[in-house]
């Protein structure tokens, strides 16, 4: 798999992964938890979202939407008290889209030992004009190896997305020509 610093047809020159690499932190408190007394996974799911769409605004320079949501791992439990950071950066880049990772970690709020991995996902957001048309993306220039590695995977996952995406067309048009219908 190669990676290209500029798409020939946009002219838009690329940017490094560190451009638009954050980090989102927020205390966990009460009004944050499920039934159980942990930190709901909504929550956990919008901070993700919102770290995501921060990195995909920056690196676009401009809106960008949240077009799929893909592994969305809950690891560990998060407690009311946890000091939970999100880091986020992008992974990939197609003409208007951007994958983003994004790398859960959560650490007691009182104690000084290391934070842990406690979630991780990977977004899909597509860079929108004023009107909500695609509008083209910088491509990103990965700088690491690690960045060389999470650009790689990002492309196994979009081929993997676009399949499914086909596969599930074919069968419900498949479907929908034996005269199924789907309620």
């Amino acid at each position: 798999m190669t990676i290209q610093a500029s798409d020939p047809e946009s002219d838009i020159p690329g940017k490094p992964t560190s451009a638009a690499r954050i980090t989102l932190s927020h205390i966990m408190t009460g009004s944050d938890t499920n039934l159980l007394g942990t930190v709901h996974g909504g929550v956990i799911m919008k901070l993700v979202d919102d770290a995501a769409g921060a990195v995909a605004g920056r690196h676009s320079e401009g809106p960008a939407v949240t077009a799929s949501m893909d592994e969305m791992a809950f690891l560990e439990p998060v407690r009311v008290g946890d000091l939970v950071h999100v880091k986020a950066q992008v992974n990939w880049t197609g003409r208007s889209s951007m994958e983003i990772g994004v790398r859960v970690m959560a650490e007691r709020w009182n104690e000084s030992t290391p934070a842990t991995q406690v979630g991780s996902a990977y977004l899909v957001f597509a860079a929108v004009d004023a009107d909500g048309k695609p509008r083209l993306v910088p491509p990103v220039i990965p700088e690491t190896e690690r960045d060389k590695r999470r650009y790689e995977e990002a492309q196994i996952r979009r081929t993997h997305r676009l399949a499914r995406r086909r596969a599930i067309k074919e069968l419900r048009a498949q479907r929908a020509a034996e005269g199924i219908e789907d309620a």
